[in-house]
């Protein structure tokens, strides 16, 4: 699966992109995967204020993916 990161994400962690195979079954498990990664990791993506996509719609962690999905994650938007 193709992991993205937008935004603050991006910035802090590093990365834009990542590519897994034989990832978890749920959005919430591949966040605790990804978290695993070290304290900055933890910090960032466990905030509640996190916000996901698969396959570019708006889902919320309990949400299933499969090896071929596209899974964004991002902070939250903010406007005025």
């Amino acid at each position: 699966m193709k992991i993205l990161f937008f935004g603050q994400l991006r910035e802090q962690l590093g990365v834009a992109e990542l590519l897994v195979n034989d990832g978890p079954d749920t959005v919430g498990g591949l966040r605790e995967i990804l978290a695993s990664r070290g304290d900055l990791w933890q910090q960032y993506l466990s905030s509640k204020d996190v916000l996901v996509a698969v396959n570019q719609t708006l889902c919320d962690f309990d949400t299933a993916i499969h090896e071929d999905d596209e899974i964004a994650f991002f902070p939250p938007v903010t406007g005025g």
